[in-house]
């Protein structure tokens, strides 16, 4: 069955960009968790990402609270209602950088942005499959110890970043993001976003 034997491949790093490419402009919804020992529980984030026609990515929070980060010509712009916008340079946010870097890169399948920003290691299948983004830049690597993606066929399902020191943050994307509603528990929460829970 060559068919399957072909699927049953690890895929490699090129493969799962131009599976995951998505003209502009594209939409995925997300529900994010943000852990902080001083929660008793993740902080739960649901919005989409949007990456515009003229590339600008947008991240648009909308529960609990209502907020729109801009990424574009080097600067995030955190726009809230009743408060003037933020500016900030991405040379000064890492973290914001990595995701212009990363995420970004991965939906406009810009294979040399990733590959200058990142070490790319895929894993896994291509029905399931994973890749690793370890950045090469010291600054960012000192904020930053990786970012793992989970992901079926052509949806990338999850991106759970490492910062160098504290817990990892989730992001469920797209089918994921669907299946976490109404989910609470931390540990159903990680199995759906490396691909574990019941499909």
């Amino acid at each position: 069955m060559p068919c399957a034997a072909a699927q049953a491949q690890v895929p490699d790093a090129d493969w799962i960009l131009q599976a995951v490419a998505r003209p502009a402009p594209s939409r995925t919804v997300f529900v994010e968790l943000r852990d902080s020992p001083m929660l008793k529980q993740p902080l739960r984030l649901q919005g989409e990402y949007r990456r515009e026609s003229d590339g600008r990515l947008v991240r648009q929070v909308h529960a609990p609270y209502a907020e729109t980060t801009t990424l574009a010509d080097g600067e995030a712009v955190v726009e809230r209602a009743g408060r003037a916008p933020r500016r900030i340079a991405l040379a000064q946010a890492p973290e914001l950088a990595a995701i212009q870097a990363g995420f970004g890169a991965l939906l406009a399948g810009d294979r040399e942005l990733l590959r200058k920003t990142y070490d790319v290691q895929a894993g896994g299948a291509r029905e399931q499959w994973t890749l690793r983004l370890v950045p090469r830049d010291p600054r960012l690597a000192a904020a930053l110890a990786r970012i793992d993606l989970y992901g079926r066929g052509a949806e990338l399902r999850c991106v759970e970043s490492h910062p160098a020191k504290g817990a990892p943050q989730r992001t469920l994307m797209a089918g994921a993001a669907a299946a976490a509603d109404g989910v609470a528990d931390a540990a159903a929460l990680a199995a759906l976003c490396h691909g574990d829970a019941a499909r």
